[in-house]
């Protein structure tokens, strides 16, 4: 699931503004000398593109400051390879993922929690800080955050819709003219995408949980099988395959981008990652909200943050939290990793360093402003697979109702 894709760093206590935010670094000479005193080895994980993007960077702390940085790319399974190694005693010092696996990860005790004073988090977006923090404890430094929205070939598309109604009339009538092969691009596949359909669940009405008085997520009043999310399912049914056909289990994680960058779809619900594939495809796009449905609500993506985290059992936690303070939160680190896949950095610092040379950063921004903040309860894991597998089962036909009603039911029976 693309969403998995976002950064988070803990460093217990250490200052973060001076790094982040460069005017302050003469308050903080005991952060700047301590790595000298460092030895061994610093293990740091993160996938393939974040990986490359931090080598550099590794390779420079090791040399300054005579340690071993050893940047592994995890292709696969990053957050369950993490805590299966973090276990065994065999895992890495600092791990890159996104925010949604804290829940996972302090059950776990895989990961420590972050002491950041009130002037060290005003560095970063308020969202960003919002959704790494969990039970009141800040476990991670956020880098990036990211949401989806609707990006449009605009040569076949010219205006943004106003509703999904809106935008699957005018995907038809592209149809009908040969210009395109498909309506939307929204990908599904066989198993579902609750992240990529959830912008269309909350306009028509579904919730995943309530909040709690404190304002966190509540995972005993769970959404899915409620009436509201049944009421939902039967509009998305009303786009599947025996309704409008705007939805389809065809268009997949692997080809909804592609789809889109070869001119079959005028319309491609994605996030900031597909940029890149169509700009290099020579599209001309705009970027605008996901479009609700008529007279629903206003359809709300969720919001992730990329971040990075110190291992609660890592070999080496003190030069971990060298590196992330030295480093990881300086704005140079977070707009290498925004040029390795583009998303708005969490550091304002360096949000405010790339927007003037990418004008999409503030629509993506705008895109999610009223989006919701990706569950990180342990709870929501339970949610990704049987909720993925009832929208694919809907959107091939299936009877909103009982598959709805039966994926309420497994969930409930997990999280229990």
């Amino acid at each position: 699931m693309r969403i998995r894709t976002a950064g988070v760093v803990a460093v217990l206590g250490l200052a973060l503004a001076a790094s982040g935010c460069g005017d302050n670094s003469k308050d903080e000479p005991a952060a700047k000398d301590s790595p000298k005193a460092a030895s061994g080895k610093l293990v740091i994980w993160a996938d393939d593109k974040r990986a490359a993007a931090l080598k550099p960077f590794g390779e420079k702390f090791g040399q300054e400051n005579g340690v071993t940085v050893e940047v592994q790319a995890v292709s696969k399974d990053l957050q369950t390879n993490f805590v299966t190694a973090s276990q065994q005693g065999s895992g890495p010092d600092v791990v890159v993922g996104a925010h949604d696996w804290i829940g996972n990860l302090v059950q776990n005790g895989a990961i420590d929690p972050v002491q950041l004073a009130a002037e060290q988090k005003s560095a970063f977006n308020e969202t960003a800080v919002k959704a790494v923090t969990f039970n009141g404890q800040v476990y991670g430094v956020p880098y990036a955050t990211e949401n989806i929205a609707l990006i449009r070939n605009t040569e076949l598309a010219p205006e943004a819709p106003k509703t999904i109604e809106d935008l699957v009339a005018a995907g038809k009538k592209l149809k009908a003219e040969k210009k395109a092969s498909e309506i939307l691009c929204l990908q599904s596949g066989q198993n579902g995408d609750a992240y990529h359909i959830y912008p269309l669940y909350t306009s028509a009405g579904g919730y995943l949980f309530g909040t709690a008085a404190n304002g966190d997520y509540d995972p005993k009043d769970l959404g899915v099988g409620k009436p509201e999310s049944i009421a939902a399912f039967q509009k998305i049914a009303k786009l599947g395959e025996k309704g409008e056909g705007a939805l389809k289990r065809s268009i997949t994680g692997e080809n909804s981008i592609a789809t889109f960058t070869g001119k079959k779809c005028a319309y491609l619900v994605s996030g900031p990652w597909a940029i890149a594939d169509a700009k290099k495809a020579g599209i001309k796009y705009d970027i605008s909200p996901v479009p609700g449905f008529a007279g629903g609500k206003e359809a709300q993506p969720f919001v992730g943050v990329q971040s990075f985290y110190v291992a609660a059992k890592g070999k080496n936690k003190a030069l971990a939290q060298e590196f992330v303070t030295n480093y990881v939160t300086k704005p140079d680190l977070a707009v290498a990793l925004y040029n390795a896949e583009p998303r708005p950095p969490a550091l304002t610092a360096a949000f405010d360093q790339v927007k003037g040379t990418d004008p999409d950063l503030a629509k993506f921004s705008e895109a999610g402003k009223n989006g919701q903040v990706l569950p990180a309860i342990p709870a929501m894991a339970a949610i990704w697979d049987p909720f993925g597998k009832a929208e694919a089962a809907v959107i091939g036909g299936a009877d909103p109702t009982k598959t709805v009603t039966a994926a309420g039911k497994t969930i409930s029976g997990q999280i229990k």
